[in-house]
């Protein structure tokens, strides 16, 4: 499983900007009394009882937005709800519960996962027998103060006791099980493709582009391996989502990508690339998703197009994603398939790898010393090692003596490197850069790197 996240939920103006950054232990997050002035999530990592974990900032439930952005703010609140592993339902104590609390807790209700209320602002244990009304959520409530330090060790300690074990992964008795998602623009045929890997009539297939409104499942097995198909809707860009159907197809839809272990981004060969396939793209990279670009009805195009030229087109258009494999396939006919899926499944064990840490240093200490990292403000940072603390997506922490010193174009160099002489050669990674603490024994090479 990947890094277990934090999500800090609750309506605006209640303090979860401030608890953010009270956790992380730095000024990251915008803090003003202002609402809504949060809007995207905000990420930062954290460790609690020698694991990691993400915190998650997100803006302001039930905010009517002054840029008329509430729809997006919205989302990605609902984004980091379908993510988390564990809730921080931000109350405000001095308020005590109001409507637009019970409206946060009723959406919060039915969520399958641990919920803690914290019960901010309570500055003093005169403040503490306001926090009672918030029992009745039905939640575990911690009375804590951001701007007066109280109580974090018994927050902290609550969030470290929810979190999922380790070594926690979704599996059957049967074995595991690849989710795939289907995705791209309307008409490529994804829901004629599921068809064929099931050797049924599951889907509703059309010519009449959205057919396909919900995501749907389905189950087979092929060469002894178990998949999970989730068919999606056709993709449209924002301003074409003119329905509460298209609205909550295009959810849906991403949701799908949260969901699924491997993703495969459809094409038609006979179709130019749109600005939807490249937002499409950007959403999946964005969660860190394994994706395979699928070119579908290359019957079609036959004899007229030399795959080569559509690698190209592809790799110049999405350059971010160079690493991703290539399938040219027809749906209708199956030309093509067992093979994408078997390469898809390839993916799927190589976002599951986990590479020593001594491998990781190795590979650390020789890319350093082939290419040091550039000065900043004169001084040349310091990398004292690596770890890779979670897979699905493969995530590596590098300790370093200032993050901020790293510039983005050596952590590419880096992740070039490991991608390169690792088994993650096809698949995302996530990287964080993390300040080592003094007392931090995990030290082993950082001699060897200084050059001591």
């Amino acid at each position: 499983m990947g890094v277990p996240q934090i999500a800090i939920i609750g309506r605006p103006n209640v303090g979860k900007s401030s608890i953010f950054n009270w956790l992380a232990g730095r000024r990251i997050a915008i803090v003003d009394p202002t609402a809504g002035v949060t809007r995207d999530r905000v990420t930062h990592l954290i460790e609690l009882r020698g694991r990691f974990a993400e915190l998650v900032d997100t803006g302001g439930m039930g905010i009517h937005d002054v840029d008329n952005l509430t729809e997006e703010v919205e989302k990605q609140i609902a984004t980091a709800v379908d993510s988390a592993d564990v809730i921080l339902f931000v109350v405000d104590v001095r308020e005590g519960v109001t409507p637009l609390d019970q409206e946060v807790a009723k959406r919060l209700r039915y969520v399958q996962i641990p919920v803690i209320v914290a019960a901010n602002k309570a500055d003093h244990e005169k403040l503490d027998s306001h926090s009672y009304d918030f029992y009745r959520f039905g939640r575990k409530v911690i009375r804590v103060s951001a701007q007066q330090n109280r109580g974090k060790d018994e927050l902290l300690e609550a969030i470290a006791e929810k979190l999922p074990a380790p070594d926690e992964t979704p599996s059957t008795p049967e074995g595991p099980v690849m989710r795939v998602a289907i995705v791209g623009r309307r008409n490529t045929g994804k829901s004629t493709f599921v068809n064929t890997l099931v050797s049924a009539q599951r889907m509703i297939v059309s010519e009449v582009p959205g057919t396909t409104r919900d995501s749907v499942d389905v189950r087979f097995e092929m060469d002894g391996k178990a998949f999970l198909a989730i068919d999606t809707p056709g993709f449209r860009r924002a301003k074409s989502v003119a329905t509460d159907v298209d609205f909550y197809s295009t959810h849906r839809a991403e949701r799908s990508i949260r969901r699924a272990d491997v993703v495969l981004l459809f094409f038609d060969a006979a179709e130019r690339i749109s600005k939807v396939d490249k937002q499409l793209c950007d959403y999946i990279a964005g969660q860190y998703k394994p994706c395979f670009f699928t070119v579908n009805k290359w019957d079609l195009m036959a004899g007229n197009l030399p795959t080569e030229k559509w690698v190209t087109y592809l790799r110049d258009t999405f350059r971010t994603f160079w690493f991703a494999p290539i399938a040219f396939i027809t749906g209708q006919t199956g030309k093509n398939v067992k093979a994408l899926l078997n390469h898809a499944w390839n993916l799927f064990q190589q976002s599951q790898e986990r590479i020593s840490t001594s491998q990781l240093n190795g590979l650390l200490r020789a890319a350093i010393d082939a290419n040091p990292p550039a000065e900043h403000q004169g001084k040349r940072p310091k990398i004292y090692y690596a770890a890779q603390v979670a897979v699905q997506p493969p995530t590596i922490v590098l300790f370093c003596n200032e993050p901020r010193a790293v510039a983005p174009q050596y952590q590419r160099y880096l992740l070039g490197v490991f991608r390169e002489r690792t088994p993650l050669s096809e698949v995302p990674i996530k990287l964080y850069l993390r300040r080592r603490q003094r007392d931090d024994s995990r030290d082993e090479i950082a001699g060897k790197l200084r050059g001591d």
